[in-house]
């Protein structure tokens, strides 16, 4: 998810009560739910697509998050000690206690890729261990709809809190509601991929040989934009219901998926695009090359982040068309 939602999950959390844990608890849990995107600096030294086999991976892992909330702790800890020493520290500062100093980053960085397992994205959850990707297919990567809920809780608490009046339970209540949104979005994503094999079925793919995601779309929760597909040929559906709507290729001129084995050898970018895709198709560029997408994120006026052009390889047409 965006560094937005992040941010705000570890508000919430704090406002729920854990920020009367210790000093600096608020800090340690909004900045510990970003602190797995360090990975992010990646840009400055890698190129192309490399950052996709990076990004996601071992500063999500389970030795980062055990890590990470240390060195934050630690960092928040030494910090109080010098605002005491310098005579800045505020009065109003619960003590720090390095203890729940390092449960609140903890739970923190926890939060963080549980948010990010939830779209199409993926992540590699036990990275150095197992270099598996997990996807939630639940939200879109950026959810409006999750902000507001979010940022009216920390809101509504944080204005009561101020009045003097019992606050965390707001906090609370808008926990409770964003899970439920989560859970929702679940169940529709589920009955959206169970509904979309179904359509594929219907028209001529087999279930071993057709792979259903349902991918959440912005602004709208309730919709749900169907991809299926499998060995470089993938459709989408945008409507999933009792009306046969269209089913359209994801891109008019699909080729043939090349034997990949040798190339990725000595293309790293190649090697990088196809550690991280998880649906692979192949479009002929203009001088009858290959460029390679994934269909969750298909643009073809956005080339570069999500493609790999391959010049040496020419379009072979799909069998069948």
């Amino acid at each position: 998810m965006d560094n937005l939602t992040h941010s705000l999950v570890g508000a919430v959390l704090g406002q729920a009560g854990l920020k009367r844990t210790t000093g600096l608890a608020m800090p340690a849990l909004i900045i510990g739910a970003n602190l797995p995107d360090v990975d992010a600096a990646c840009f400055f030294w890698l190129e192309g697509t490399e950052h996709l086999a990076f990004r996601r991976g071992i500063t999500h892992g389970p030795p980062a998050l055990v890590l990470l909330p240390l060195v934050l702790a630690g960092l928040l800890w030494a910090f109080d000690r010098w605002q005491t020493k310098r005579g800045k520290r505020p009065e109003d500062r619960l003590p720090v206690r390095f203890g729940w100093l390092y449960a609140m980053a903890f739970i923190g960085c926890l939060s963080h890729p549980f948010f990010d397992w939830l779209n199409v994205y993926g992540i590699r959850l036990l990275e150095p261990f197992s270099s598996r990707w997990f996807y939630g297919d639940t939200l879109f990567i950026i959810d409006v709809w999750l902000w507001a809920l979010l940022i009216g809780s920390v809101w509504w608490s944080r204005r009561r809190e101020k009045a003097g009046a019992e606050w965390m339970r707001p906090a609370r209540v808008g926990i409770a509601a964003a899970l439920s949104y989560i859970g929702l979005n679940g169940a529709i994503t589920h009955t959206a991929q169970e509904n979309g094999a179904l359509y594929a079925q219907m028209r001529g793919f087999s279930s071993g040989e057709v792979a259903t995601i349902g991918s959440p779309v912005p602004l709208n929760p309730l919709s749900r934009e169907v991809l299926f597909g499998g060995d470089g040929r993938w459709f989408v559906r945008r409507a999933i219901g009792p009306d046969d709507t269209a089913l359209d290729p994801i891109a008019e001129q699909m080729c043939k998926l090349p034997d990949f084995a040798d190339a990725r050898r000595a293309n790293s970018q190649l090697d990088a695009f196809l550690f991280w895709s998880r649906a692979p198709f192949s479009t002929r560029a203009d001088d009858g090359s290959v460029i390679l997408y994934d269909a969750r994120f298909y643009d073809p006026r956005a080339r570069g982040r999500f493609s790999v052009a391959l010049p040496n390889v020419r379009c072979e047409e799909l069998p069948g068309g």
